[in-house]
């Protein structure tokens, strides 16, 4: 048995370090079967892990010698943090190490929606040379919605200010004067007003009791038929079912999902409709912002093992 488990497929200069000088096993497709990963637990020191590998409380007690849990990412909705803080566990993690990607394919995706990019492309790979057909929308002007103004809510907001857009948020953690609002020039509204008013929503929202499924076919009724929807956070804060309803009844004008409810998903009728694009959970997944990842999990795994506090530390 290895010091160390890496469940899931986390690549690096600081990962072939790391297991250069410590006992490592990496299987990428160990989350798959937890019941082999639950032996292979029995001695380990520390375990890492992306977002597939469910670290709840059946996994932690099959783990008696464990020293800390290591999410190489942003969310940890899939690691029982309190059950892991009563059992004396070290949980860390990399917040801010993929946000600027996050930011940039939120970006993207808007362009790609507002100009029809997927679209143009297609047809003219077809033979198709059709010009007004894919006549699409500038950015400039139009209001863009953050729901939830994190960090990656405002590296976006900041970006599109940059595209000359105006800035509304909702979010309920966000004071009225947040200099970070304030210097975008940003108006923080309620919920409502923000799917009445914006041209384009994002979802910058993280994965909690109170947000899953809080975006359902009710809230994308209210939004402008011109509008578009984009989320890059946690699949499982939109109603799928209600989105896809909204968009068959031209509620609204397209969406973008990098996420979704279910992961990898079934064939479902997003698939089939033209105005939506759907990415498969690639925000994160930029060389730098996975090098910056590698090199914290693998710095606080060795911290912790040698006695040390780790840098990274989920305070809950």
């Amino acid at each position: 048995m290895s010091d160390v488990l890496v469940t899931e497929n986390i690549q690096g200069a600081s990962m072939i370090e790391l297991m250069k000088d410590l006992d490592v096993e990496f299987d990428a497709y160990l989350w798959q079967n937890v019941n082999l990963l639950k032996q292979k637990l029995a001695d380990a020191q520390a375990l890492i892990v992306r977002n597939q590998t469910k670290v709840n409380q059946e996994l932690i007690d099959a783990a008696p010698n464990l020293k800390i849990i290591a999410r190489a990412g942003a969310g940890l909705d899939n690691v029982d943090t309190a059950y892991a803080k009563e059992k004396g566990i070290v949980v860390s993690y990399t917040p801010d190490a993929n946000s600027l990607s996050v930011a940039e394919l939120t970006l993207g995706l808007m362009l790609a929606l507002l100009r029809k990019i997927p679209d143009a492309r297609q047809d003219t790979l077809t033979g198709g040379w059709n010009r007004v057909k894919f006549t699409g929308t500038e950015l400039n002007g139009k209001t863009l919605g953050l729901i939830g103004m994190g960090r990656i809510g405002t590296l976006t907001a900041t970006r599109a200010r940059a595209f000359g857009m105006k800035i509304i948020a909702a979010d309920p953690y966000l004071a009225a004067d947040a200099p970070h609002l304030k210097e975008l020039n940003g108006k923080l509204v309620s919920l409502d007003e923000l799917l009445a008013q914006a041209d384009v929503i994002t979802c910058h929202s993280p994965l909690t009791p109170d947000t899953r499924g809080m975006l359902t076919y009710q809230h994308f009724s209210k939004m402008k038929p011109t509008a578009c929807f984009i989320n890059t956070s946690r699949g499982e804060v939109v109603d799928e079912r209600g989105l896809t309803q909204a968009l068959l009844e031209h509620k609204l004008a397209g969406a973008a999902l990098d996420v979704r409810e279910m992961e990898p998903p079934h064939q479902s009728a997003l698939n089939q409709l033209e105005n939506v694009i759907l990415t498969p959970h690639i925000a994160a997944f930029t060389l730098e912002a996975q090098e910056r990842v590698v090199d914290a999990v693998c710095e606080d795994v060795r911290l912790v093992l040698s006695g040390k506090p780790a840098v990274n530390v989920f305070q809950s």
